[in-house]
């Protein structure tokens, strides 16, 4: 959850040293997750109840450490938290000073970037270990540097603008480095829309999206309370570091690894689907879009729809009345996330339309799932302010609370009727949210289709009521309001031993004669490995809790039980849209090779465990892609995953694997599964050599008597230490044990 903030300041004194490829962060931030989405007061009241030990717990810290900082829940989410009063932007220690940075618990930590401060999200893993004193340790990457110029047109948002630089940086492919944004455009863009596109670096591949300071930046601080000597200081030591940015004056343009540009002028109102945050789509091209997505092939752009379907229509009642679903029926619409709510231009536009559409007599159906979740108090009140807020209000956008709601699955659940509406049609049905994720399975099990938009389009297809839809040709009509109730349960727990209790270090040992657990695709995302949204009552997960008295009512959701073990373990590989190659389908489950015997991925896993066999993850290109889940690492590692094998990886969970002492196996260039005639049906042997060194190739070896070579993805001195130990975790006892 982004509102329970542990916030480290720098303190110089107790600096370790460190080797010329570390690099020391000023400040890091902790995100507890556990947020739950109903009305305002009812999940604050509710948050506080379930979880007043977890409370009680940070509290202490807070006292007890005098370099820690909590951020009570109900303030908002962590990134704009920390851009409206966290960031220095510029440190001042007795008169010494030095720019500020960051690292959080969180891929959007990068949104900060957006005032001038360098930050990248981590994951949990090494977030903790940062926490102990530990440097962070990674290879420089490239700079790519991003021109913006033109103007764009008035009717265009920042989330136009982040979606097509979304599509156009994954197209050019900037996974592992860094973008700065530079060029006149930047002067037209504020703090806000500048803040949009850093928060989204995750979803175009980079470890961070900068822009440097500028008058705006400083403004801003202005705006935001910070004191007069503060900004005079920030301005004095940036201009004299050469760190101070004229974005009109061209030299001042730095010398880049490599230049890419946006003409502004060219962006139209987009947004992005339906599985993946790149694939955008004009507004224009929408429905035709959609419609052309039911039938293609089952992929990233289809659903596979026989042709003689795509005009199923299934009626069923809610409420005493009686509506009708579809394909690219809309039954989620939420303004939600980071990434636009912290943005008072395209909740404002939200706020005029929704005042307009209710002036017009336009409502919303009452089954359709809405919900608002604003950044800040800071949004909530300037909507109320402006006289909007009531207009929202009746269209159901209610305030349900602060922190990461429908975007990262948290919507709760759909009403019954709906549900057995689109599961009666095998219906294609939407969501559409101004989220920055729309993986499949993320948003809800029950919406296939899922969008990402501006504000005001999350009001637009909400009042339509479907995705089926071309604004510019057809009428919107007329709808009606609900208001839809939410709710979670949580249970705590101890977690399990993820450290071995022992300081002798053992030599690596090679991998023998291991099983294919899974055989993926492209595109995996930590989605598909560690589930976050509402635990699915026929799975192992439900099983588990079920034999211990709870009803599904009690079940929750993975993201609020992520502190026990047993339930983030079955939830590991549980998504319902998960692709494995053995099945030829998308289910949660995977073939026993010794038995053939097609089971739950954790029930598999547990056969293996108990026959003594390592198991091992075969995959395509950007294994590990979207949000920086710990538990995505930390779950293979409970199956007994001891490597995967892949054509690529997303940067923060390779480091996730290095960090629970999962090896991140890479194919050599020209090499895939495809082209080594590889089934996964074969045991395979690694042969890991007492001496390592970083990214060195090694031995694989088939049952078949195959031989070929891959990479280690260990890119450090540091990961291979980590790997030495067993994982990081290991590695932080054992150097706090000895000292």
């Amino acid at each position: 959850m982004r509102d329970a903030v542990m916030k480290l300041d720098g303190d110089p004194e107790k600096i370790n040293p460190v080797c010329p490829a570390d690099l020391v962060i000023d400040h890091s931030i902790q995100v507890d997750f556990n947020r739950k989405s109903d009305s305002l007061q009812k999940n604050q009241d509710l948050e506080f109840d379930r979880n007043r030990e977890r409370f009680q717990f940070l509290k202490w810290g807070s006292k007890v450490f005098k370099n820690m900082r909590i951020i009570p829940p109900g303030s908002g989410i962590v990134h704009q938290v920390n851009l409206e009063y966290l960031a220095r932007v510029v440190f001042n220690y007795d008169g010494f000073f030095y720019p500020d940075s960051l690292v959080g618990t969180d891929s959007h930590t990068t949104m900060i970037d957006g005032l001038g401060v360098l930050g990248w999200g981590v994951g949990g893993i090494e977030a903790e270990a940062v926490m102990l004193g530990q440097p962070i340790s990674m290879v420089l990457p490239e700079v790519v540097g991003y021109k913006l110029h033109g103007t764009p047109d008035k009717l265009i948002t920042s989330t136009d603008i982040v979606l097509t630089v979304t599509k156009h940086l994954r197209q050019v492919g900037v996974v592992g480095k860094f973008v700065e944004f530079f060029g006149p455009g930047v002067a037209q863009l504020s703090i806000a829309d500048r803040a949009t596109i850093a928060n989204m670096c995750p979803e175009y591949g980079a470890t961070a999206a900068f822009f440097p300071v500028d008058d705006i930046s400083v403004k801003y601080l202005e705006q935001t309370g910070r004191e007069p000597e503060t900004l005079a200081y920030i301005t004095k030591y940036l201009k004299a570091a050469g760190m101070f940015r004229d974005y009109n004056n061209i030299a001042q343009d730095p010398d880049f690894t490599h230049v890419v540009q946006l003409d502004l002028g060219t962006v139209v109102p987009c947004c992005s689907g339906p599985k993946r945050p790149q694939d955008r789509i004009p507004v224009s091209e929408m429905k035709t879009d959609f419609e052309s997505c039911l039938g293609a092939k089952q992929g990233f752009k289809g659903f596979q729809v026989a042709p003689e379907r795509h005009s199923t229509a299934v009626t069923f009642q809610f409420s005493g009345k009686e509506y009708t679903l579809g394909h690219g029926s809309v039954v989620i619409a939420a303004i939600t996330s980071c990434t636009n709510t912290s943005n008072p231009s395209v909740m404002l536009g939200a706020g005029l339309l929704a005042k307009k559409a209710i002036e017009y007599g336009l409502n919303v159906k009452p089954y359709i799932k809405t919900s608002l979740s604003p950044g800040s108090g800071v949004v909530t009140y300037y909507l109320k302010k402006s006289g909007v807020m009531d207009f929202m209000s009746q269209l159901g956008f209610e305030v349900v609370g602060y922190g990461c709601m429908t975007c990262i699955g948290n919507s709760g659940p759909l009403p019954d009727s709906v549900v057995e509406a689109i599961t009666k049609g095998d219906l294609v049905a939407a969501g559409v949210l101004s989220g920055n994720r729309n993986f499949e399975g993320r948003v809800h099990p029950n919406t296939r289709a899922n969008y990402l938009a501006s504000p005001p389009l999350v009001i637009a297809y909400a009042i339509a009521g479907t995705v089926r839809i071309d604004f510019e040709k057809e009428p919107i009509g007329e709808l009606y309001c609900y208001l839809a109730a939410k709710q979670n349960v949580s249970l705590l727990k101890s977690l399990g031993d993820f450290v071995q209790n022992t300081m002798k270090l053992s030599p690596p040992e090679s991998i023998k004669d291991a099983y294919v657990l899974l055989n993926l695709g492209d595109s995996v995302t930590t989605d598909h490995i560690s589930p976050a949204g509402n635990i699915a009552r026929n799975s192992a997960a439900a099983r588990y809790l079920t034999e211990r008295g709870l009803t599904p009512r009690e079940y929750n959701s993975y993201g609020s039980r992520r502190g026990n073990d047993a339930v983030m373990a079955r939830g590991t590989f549980a998504n319902i849209r998960l692709f494995n190659k053995f099945l030829d389908k998308q289910a949660p489950q995977t073939i026993h090779l010794p038995t053939g015997d097609t089971l739950d991925v954790f029930d598999a896993a547990e056969r293996y465990r108990q026959s003594g066999v390592p198991l091992l993850v075969l995959a395509g290109k950007e294994y590990g892609s979207g949000s920086s889940r710990d538990w995505a690492a930390k779950g293979p590692f409970l199956l007994g995953i001891k490597a995967v094998l892949a054509e690529s990886y997303e940067r923060i969970h390779r480091s996730n694997l290095v960090g629970m002492g999962v090896i991140p196996l890479e194919y050599l260039p020209g090499d895939t599964a495809a082209s080594l005639g590889l089934s996964g049906r074969e045991r395979y042997s690694i042969f890991i050599p007492q001496q390592l060194t970083p990214r060195m190739t090694v031995d694989v070896e088939l049952d078949t008597g195959m031989t070929f070579k891959v990479r280690m993805r260990f890119d450090t001195d540091v990961e291979l230490t980590y790997f030495r130990h067993g994982g990081i975790l290991n590695y932080m006892i054992r150097k706090m044990l000895q000292n």
